[in-house]
Order: C-alpha cells, then sequence, then structure tokens
C-alpha cells in the first residue's frame, strides 16, 4: 500500500472545503425539509399496570410471587400482542388495522427490572393511541385473569391523550446530518487522493522521481488595475516584478549552475502531456536570458501543434520545418526579430508529414551547429513526449534537457516514462521543472528565502 503523506491530505480537503460546505448544507436542508413537512408526525401515550393482587389485602404477596411475576413479564409482553387481545381491542374501537399493523404500534417494556410492565402506544392521531393503550390494558388484564385464575394485575397509571410529537427529532437529525456530511465527503475525496496519481509537489517529491527539481514556477494571477485577466504569456516583459517573473529568473540561475563543466547553450523544454505550460515557460525563460544580456534564439521545434508564433504574435509562413528542407545559409530568412532586445524567434511553420525524420536529419544537425555561432542560448519548445519520439531525437542535439511537470495535473505514472524514455536515451537531464504551484505566502516566502532575488 502507498504510504499517505497526512499532511498534503489535511491540506487536500481543506482546499475542497467548499465542497465539504455544499455537502453538508444540502443534507441539512434535505433533512429539514423531510422533517418539518414529509415525516408523519406521531404521538406517544403509555400505561403502567403492577404485577400484585388486586385486593388490598397483600399479607399473601411473598418474595416468592414477585420473582415469579418478574419471570412472567415476558410471558405478558406477549399476551399484550396477542391475536385474542388485539382482536377484542379492533373489535371495539372498530379500527381498520390489520394485526401486524397494530402489534408495531405497542411497545412492552418492564420498569427497572420491577414487577411493573410499561405498555407504549404510538399512533398518528393523538386520540387513537390513548384509545388503543386503554383498550389493550384493559383486555390484557381480562386475558390474564382468565389465564392464571387470579386478579393479580392492576394499572398504577392510566392512559392519557398526548398534543406533544413524539417523533420530533429534528435537532437531532440535523447533527446527525452534519457529521455524515463531513464524513462521508471526507470519505469521497480520501478516496479520490488516494486513488490520484496526479503530481504533487512535495519535500519527498525529488527522491520519489530521482530527479532534481531545478525550479518551480508559480501559478500567474496577475490582473490589470481594472481586475481583469491579462492576456499576454509574456509575464516576465510585462511584470517583471511578479512572482512569477521571479521564479522564472530563479529557473534561468539554476539552469545555469545544472551546468559546470560547460557553458550552457542549447536547451530543449519539454513535457511529458500537453497543456503542461511547456511553451509559456520556454517563452518568459528565453525572456528572461534576453534580459540578462544574452542573444537568444527560441526555437519552436513542436511542428504538430507549436504556438510561439500566437504567444509572439509572429508570422509562421516560413517556420523551422520550411527551414529544415531549405539551405542552411538561408536561415537568416527564418530568424523573426521581436520587440524584446536581444530575443529571435523560429516559429514552427508548415506543419509537414514527417516531423520526425526532420528533426533527425543530418541537416538538422548541421543547422543547430550554425545557429551556435550566432547565438549565446538557444531554447527549443519541444513537443510533449507522450507517444511522440520528436523530443527524444532533439535530446541528443542539445546540451540539456528540462521536463516540465503541472502540479496536480500530469499523472506520475507519465511523468516517470518520460524520464525513463529520456534516460535510456542517455540524455543530458537537468531536472524538473514543476509548474502551477500555488504562490500563496508562506509557501511563497520559503521559496523566496532559499533562493533570494536573482537578477
Amino acid at each position: 500500500m502507498e504510504e499517505i503523506n497526512l499532511k498534503e491530505l489535511f491540506d487536500y480537503i481543506k482546499e475542497k472545503w467548499l465542497i465539504i460546505l455544499i455537502v453538508v448544507l444540502s443534507l441539512l436542508s434535505i433533512t429539514f425539509v423531510y422533517d418539518k413537512f414529509i415525516k408523519v408526525k406521531t404521538y406517544s401515550t403509555y400505561t403502567t399496570i403492577a404485577l400484585v393482587k388486586s385486593n388490598t389485602d397483600t399479607k399473601g404477596l411473598t418474595q416468592s410471587d414477585i420473582q415469579i411475576n418478574q419471570s412472567l413479564i415476558n410471558t405478558y409482553s406477549e399476551i399484550v400482542k396477542s391475536k385474542k387481545v388485539l382482536n377484542q381491542v379492533m373489535k371495539e374501537l372498530d379500527i381498520k388495522y390489520s394485526i401486524k399493523e397494530l402489534s408495531n404500534k405497542i411497545e412492552v417494556n418492564s420498569v427497572n427490572d420491577t414487577e411493573i410492565i410499561k405498555i407504549k402506544v404510538t399512533d398518528t392521531n393523538s386520540k387513537d393511541a390513548y384509545l388503543i393503550t386503554n383498550s389493550v390494558s384493559k383486555y390484557f388484564i381480562k386475558e390474564v385473569n382468565d389465564i392464571y385464575q387470579m386478579e393479580n394485575v392492576s394499572v398504577v397509571d392510566s392512559a392519557e391523550i398526548s398534543n406533544e410529537v413524539s417523533n420530533n427529532t429534528l435537532i437531532r437529525d440535523l447533527a446527525i446530518a452534519i457529521l455524515f456530511g463531513i464524513a462521508s465527503s471526507s470519505l469521497v475525496l480520501f478516496i479520490i487522493f488516494y486513488f490520484d496519481d496526479r503530481v504533487k509537489y512535495n519535500e519527498s517529491f525529488e527522491e520519489e522521481i530521482g530527479l532534481p527539481v531545478v525550479s518551480t514556477i508559480f501559478k500567474s494571477r496577475i490582473n490589470d488595475n481594472k481586475k481583469r485577466k491579462i492576456k499576454t504569456e509574456l509575464i516576465v516583459n510585462k511584470y517583471p516584478k511578479s512572482v512569477v517573473s521571479e521564479s522564472i529568473k530563479n529557473l534561468r540561475t539554476n539552469l545555469q549552475f545544472s551546468s559546470i563543466d560547460k557553458t550552457l547553450r542549447t536547451l530543449l523544454i519539454t513535457s511529458s502531456i500537453p497543456s503542461e505550460g511547456k511553451s509559456f515557460i520556454s517563452s518568459n525563460l528565453a525572456i528572461s536570458f534576453a534580459q540578462a544580456n544574452k542573444r537568444v534564439l527560441l526555437i519552436d521545434c513542436d511542428m504538430r501543434k507549436g504556438r510561439l508564433h500566437k504567444i509572439f504574435r509572429l508570422n509562421n509562413t516560413n517556420g523551422y520545418s520550411n527551414l529544415l528542407v531549405d539551405k542552411i545559409e538561408n536561415y537568416k530568412e527564418y530568424i523573426k526579430k521581436t520587440n524584446i532586445p536581444n530575443l529571435s524567434v523560429i516559429t514552427r511553420g508548415t506543419i509537414p508529414p514527417n516531423p520526425s525524420e526532420l528533426l533527425n536529419s543530418t541537416k538538422n544537425k548541421e543547422l543547430i551547429k550554425e545557429l551556435k555561432k550566432h547565438f549565446d542560448k538557444i531554447i527549443f519548445d519541444g513537443v510533449p513526449c507522450s507517444g511522440l519520439t520528436d523530443s527524444v531525437i532533439m535530446s541528443s542535439l542539445v546540451d540539456k534537457v528540462a521536463i516540465i511537470t503541472s502540479n496536480k495535473y500530469c499523472p506520475k505514472t507519465e511523468l516517470m516514462n518520460t524520464i525513463n524514455t529520456f534516460k535510456k536515451a542517455n540524455a543530458s537531464i537537468a531536472g524538473i521543472i514543476v509548474n502551477n504551484i500555488n504562490s500563496n505566502k508562506g509557501y511563497y516566502g520559503k521559496y523566496y528565502y532559499y533562493y533570494g532575488d536573482k537578477k
């Protein structure tokens, strides 16, 4: 069984507090409506009967008599609900209940292990409950006298009409609804959490995957002065002091430290599955290097669904796929300048029928060698690895590979498959970039303390 991180579980349930609240409020509403408007109201009344001699002369009553009467309590209970007694009650009151229905309305108990029994009747009509109780006690006493030929049964307390609802359990039911709502929703959340295979970043994450985390990228919650969401993805350029920009700058610094033996010139950014933020991080990382006075070329080698041209709002007519079928010396015609100093982009170009073959061609290797002569940093925005070999091919042509995984989105099995694939290809993996971390104050403060403000 997989070990459960209790803190993670607690944080996960706390994060889903709204779901628990909705479940509890729903159960409270259902319980209230049921108790107030649907549940049939019932009324109860009772009579107590002592198993003693009916005359006032008690000299003949011995301890043995009392013990015998106590042992006969169960027998008397059966007599109360016997067909003979109930038939007489039904005939006297002219009621249309069946024997079973009438028997279910009657409850017989002994009073604190005494020689007294309590006959309690519950009915939807308080008057009917009163009439049934008195009638049952009357015919019970008669039947006991007939069976045992002795008058040793007498009424202690006669039944009275009660207008108090006996099944008014609203407060108790509401309390049960609250407890059941919290318990049931928490149990469901626990089951979801336990079987959730998505990546969950924590202190033991590096140990679990066997690779270092080069950086964590926080979720972007940037709004303009009018509280509208910013549409641009180039956060580092427009908001250089934001939490996201700071985390990108830390990524830049950590990547440089990951390649101590030689200068990091070429870097492939890839992911396990689509929509993990690969292009977003590639674009902002390129801007970060450009802001550090590096000549940066960002290449979209995702020839299937690459979108760098949309992020930078560039023409995609001539891109990387077109360059790979053209002459290498014409590369300058494909490099597009951006409005960000030191940053150029080669878009994906026309979608080819054979992207893997183009990337695995000798021309691609020669092209990368040529481009390295003119740029300090070349960042390749690769293809997600799930089911595709494009990024694996590119991993042999670059200095380092950085794998992006989106927190609480990417299945851990997919991430491990990607890591193992690159390891088998002998790729130089810089580490994992964990995207979409919540930028709560506590976590960001801890992160910022360790890494500082790296410009």
